[in-house]
């Protein structure tokens, strides 16, 4: 065991695959000599060559359309988009191609890629490098989507996805790659050093896609999140007191509904939690998987908690950003008919 952050965690999952499986391999835009924007990449060109980790130019479809290619003939391509904002270039070659392989061709082809993109705010990246574009692809059919808010579970899910014969979008919040960040963001910033998640194993092992998991047991109310926004309803439901159930979902697609729908049956509350813009967000699904499954037992109407329907500021990031703040005032809301 070591303690790892999440970079840490990424660059050992990376290196554990491509150790193992000579089929595995990794390009993007600066991911090779460089070691990747934020150091995910760092040594593995070194100790695996130019052939296996290579830089590309700064063109996204054809980064994917290499990765798809590269997975029709046996290899495992881990695929790196520098920022999510810049995932839309590629969007036609992931969509169109990938998520429909293995169905147009009854089977006979199939695209094993997995792609990075390191997504969210909290970093003053401003409009164009600060976006979580998750829900756009939980949308299609054929593509996994992942999101870790973790060491531990980055790079279970990360060993995962390299091994899943289905192309997977596994994203990264940035702002907690150092450390768990609560929303807070005028107090010390926190290290994954002390925290329990931080104790990575060195070696092979994977966290099951599609699974959620209860960081947080509790009777009141279910609040259902991902990603960064884990960490920020921890300290929203410290800070007011309330008995939340606080379950990670790890994956948008595929859905563990089965976590959640026990889990509102028991509470009969539920507040949802994204950092992704309001309108047509994943949260809207979950709330209609929570309505069509739950309605009998819920006591008080769904509530989101979420980015809004702008562009992401850079001077107002604060206010954009859903911290502890709006939470607590969400789950203090969803208990008033108590």
């Amino acid at each position: 065991m070591s303690r790892m952050n999440m970079i840490q965690a990424i660059n050992s999952a990376l290196d554990n695959m491509l150790a193992r499986d000579p089929n595995v391999l990794i390009f993007g835009e600066d991911v090779g000599y460089f070691g990747g924007v934020f150091r995910c990449t760092a040594g593995l060109q070194e100790k695996y060559g130019a052939k296996r980790c290579f830089d590309t130019p700064i063109a996204e479809g054809g980064i994917l359309g290499m990765a798809i290619g590269m997975g029709v003939n046996g290899l495992r391509p881990v695929a790196e988009i520098q920022f999510a904002d810049y995932i839309y270039p590629a969007f036609d070659q992931l969509v169109s191609e990938a998520a429909r392989l293995r169905y147009r061709s009854a089977g006979e082809f199939w695209a094993p890629i997995t792609v990075r993109a390191p997504c969210g705010g909290g970093i003053y990246g401003g409009q164009t490098h600060s976006q979580s574009p998750e829900g756009i692809f939980s949308h299609v059919c054929g593509l996994k989507t992942v999101m870790p808010s973790n060491p531990y579970d980055a790079k279970g899910l990360l060993i995962a996805a390299i091994e899943d014969d289905d192309p997977v979008l596994f994203f990264e919040p940035k702002r907690i790659y150092n450390g768990p960040f609560d929303g807070h963001h005028d107090k010390p910033l926190q290290s994954w050093t002390q925290h329990p998640l931080g104790e990575v194993p060195d070696d092979y092992y994977t966290v099951p896609i599609g699974k959620a998991n209860i960081v947080r047991p509790g009777a009141e109310v279910t609040v259902i999140c991902y990603g960064t926004m884990v960490h920020v309803c921890q300290a929203a439901v410290e800070e007011s007191g309330i008995d939340g159930e606080i379950i990670d979902l790890r994956s948008m697609l595929p859905l563990d509904i089965d976590t959640l729908v026990e889990s509102v049956k028991k509470t009969g509350r539920c507040v949802v939690v994204h950092e992704a813009t309001r309108t047509s967000g994943f949260g809207a699904e979950l709330i209609a998987e929570i309505q069509e499954h739950c309605f009998y037992h819920l006591e008080a109407p769904l509530m989101r908690v979420t980015g809004w329907d702008t562009p992401y500021p850079h001077a107002f990031e604060w206010e954009y950003f859903p911290g502890p703040k709006r939470v607590g005032d969400a789950l203090r809301r969803v208990m008033e008919d108590a």
